[in-house]
């Protein structure tokens, strides 16, 4: 005879509504950590976008002054009156690429020589505006847009005090004496995600940290 007893009707029960209780509190535990590594995704997600914007210009910036120069009648980052959409102009830091990078979409061969400004507008977010000096209608036609980050919100200016020995944040590019608009030290992106809010800083090099080690 055999030794070993078969469940009953009842324990068949009890064990079906348990395995029930367990794979509805397995489903939802699944679901919940979803819901919340959806929401540590999204966050990082931003935090990888914003890094990734803030590297791409610096290493903008930083390919600008390296020699030899694209200009030698101007410096390589500059506050210049560039014509915007529509008939309007705006004062914008700008730089000039020997070569364009990849994020610029050429109607026919790219063209050396490309000068670039950066600038920020409402639900636009960050807007790169290019045109190489080699196109004939240069000095006519505005330059063409690329968005690089739709959650760029703000853009201020950095500058160093030297007699206060602090730093400054403006909005708008001081003036020196001859009312000439001077280049910050830095640069600050606002990006804006939901409720989500992050700042970073970008050094503005100079010629000189341009120049070759020997």
């Amino acid at each position: 005879m055999n030794g070993r007893r078969g469940f009953t009707l009842l324990e068949m029960l009890l064990a079906l509504a348990l395995t029930g209780l367990l794979f509805v509190g397995l489903n939802t535990f699944i679901f919940s950590m979803g819901e919340l590594w959806g929401r540590q995704s999204e966050g990082r997600l931003f935090e990888l976008h914003t890094r990734a914007v803030s590297r791409w210009v610096g290493n903008q910036l930083r390919e600008a002054v390296l020699p030899p120069p694209a200009r030698l009648d101007r410096e390589p980052i500059s506050v210049v009156e560039i014509r915007t959409r529509g008939s309007g102009t705006d004062n914008l830091i700008t730089y000039e690429l020997r070569q364009p990078n990849r994020l610029m979409s050429w109607p026919d061969n790219p063209l050396p020589d490309v000068v670039c400004s950066l600038q920020v507008r409402e639900r636009e977010g960050l807007v790169l505006l290019w045109h190489s000096r080699l196109e004939m209608k240069f000095s006519d036609d505005p330059p063409r847009e690329t968005i690089i980050s739709p959650w760029v919100t703000g853009l201020s200016y950095d500058y160093y005090d030297a007699d206060l020995k602090r730093w400054r944040t403006e909005t708008s590019f001081r003036r020196g004496d001859n009312s000439e608009m001077l280049v910050p030290q830095r640069l600050r992106l606002k990006f804006t995600y939901g409720g989500m809010t992050r700042e970073s800083m970008i050094a503005i090099p100079t010629s000189a940290e341009g120049q070759p080690n020997f």
